[in-house]
């Protein structure tokens, strides 16, 4: 497997409030992950920060030999911590009161595949050079579309389409939606709707299925994103198998 992840700010926004992280232990088991955080006085890049950087040091500390169950507890307990050291934060930092981020997680070991999502940040899986979306966004246009009372079309610029109906630090409780796939896949690919927003995902299917080195991949979904305006910050978490011959 190769990996790699990056994070820009874009062309409109004066500061990055995106974190992101790919980390693999020794059984080979890899963890990626994307948090795209909001509130005033830069508190939304704190509560990315601290969702990743929790992430980093839990998955290194006791990410072992876990089965599909224990993971999926794992992702759980995570977002539960996360959730509380965001709030924590409010507490002795009244400039941040009211930052939130959302988190895409994605668990890859030999046995399992498993995402963990809040927000409208996104996880997708190729296979057969086909792009699949697996995560669900939980913004306002996508209940409305779900609801039949917005179309896909429409919902591409509703004046309210950065609306989230869930996030961390949005409420004292939250769970994530946890998906479980077939691990026979042949990429994994973890964004913020800084990407999403700007690329269909045709295009993005196009650039990883593309010849380039897996780094020149992920640099080029960036670009195209500015090319096209740039409005959000853009991270992206990539994972890959290698193709026969040793390139990506």
């Amino acid at each position: 497997m190769r990996s790699f992840y990056l994070t820009d700010v874009g062309k409109v926004r004066d500061h990055n409030e995106d974190s992101v992280i790919i980390l693999k232990n020794h059984n080979n088991d890899y963890m990626l992950a994307v948090a795209d955080g909001m509130g005033g006085h830069r508190a939304g890049e704190v509560a990315s920060s601290i969702a990743i950087s929790y992430l980093g040091r839990h998955f290194q500390e006791t990410f072992y030999n876990l089965d599909k169950e224990q993971a999926i507890l794992w992702i759980n307990d995570s977002i539960d911590a996360i959730n509380k050291q965001i709030f924590k934060h409010e507490e002795v930092d009244a400039l941040s009161v009211g930052m939130g981020t959302t988190l895409v997680i994605a668990l890859y070991t030999s046995d399992y595949l498993l995402f963990g999502n809040i927000g409208d940040s996104s996880g997708f899986v190729l296979k057969n050079n086909h792009l699949h979306k697996i995560t669900v966004d939980h913004s306002l246009v996508n209940l409305l579309v779900e609801a039949g009372e917005l179309t896909l079309e429409e919902a591409k610029d509703h004046p309210r389409k950065n609306v989230l109906m869930k996030a961390l630090g949005a409420s004292l409780e939250v769970e994530a939606d946890i998906f479980d796939c077939d691990p026979d896949v042949d990429g994994i690919l973890l964004a913020s709707d800084g990407l999403t927003n700007m690329l269909e995902i045709s295009k993005i299917e196009s650039i990883v299925n593309s010849s380039e080195e897996i780094e020149e991949k992920v640099v080029s979904l960036i670009q195209k994103a500015n090319n096209l305006g740039g409005t959000d910050n853009i991270s992206i978490a990539y994972l890959e198998k290698e193709k026969e011959g040793g390139k990506s």
